[in-house]
């Protein structure tokens, strides 16, 4: 009986591979999408420190080592504090965040999660997201929240290289 193969974490530091190749050399279209999303993203409507913010909790949620390292690096590469970034996984609890801030947390956590007591997006929730953000903000902040869910597959099924830039963070 063969024992079953181990990988060596040093050989898969020095030598990372994401499990699938670029998909854009399958999906081009994948493109068109994803340019969409972002454009929406930086409209300016929503501050792209909130964006973050709400991103990599979306990757703390989702258990994907490549959207938190992601947007670890965005949050400190806009200045953001250590405290803050740290803060994200207890937002809930922390005094380092602004009231959109809270509600944008609050939202990616309601629609990444289950509720088993009911609708993910309460209409009280939606009602503090409409004291913060008027209805185009808000849907820069859905389009914010939909980049990630377009993503999600990807991120843990092809598990691109964590810190990579787009385009390098696939296996060739």
């Amino acid at each position: 009986m063969s024992t079953p193969a181990t990988t060596d974490p040093a050989t898969e530091q020095e030598n990372p591979r994401s499990r699938m190749p670029n998909p854009l050399s399958f999906v081009p279209e994948m493109a068109v999408v994803a340019e969409g999303l972002h454009k929406a993203m930086s409209s300016g409507l929503i501050p792209q420190v909130t964006i973050h913010l709400l991103q990599l909790r979306a990757g703390q949620l989702l258990g994907s080592t490549y959207f938190t390292i992601r947007e670890t690096r965005n949050l400190r590469q806009a200045g953001e504090s250590e405290e803050r970034i740290t803060a994200v996984a207890t937002w809930r609890d922390a005094t380092y965040f602004t009231e959109p801030e809270r509600v944008a947390l609050e939202l990616v956590e309601a629609v990444l999660t289950p509720n088993p007591s009911g609708e993910r997006v309460p209409d009280e929730l939606y009602a503090r997201a409409s004291e913060h953000y008027d209805d185009k903000a808000l849907w820069h902040l859905i389009m914010a929240i939909a980049h990630i869910g377009f993503f999600t597959p990807a991120a843990l099924i092809a598990k691109p290289i964590p810190g990579m830039p787009p385009g390098q963070n696939y296996s060739h």
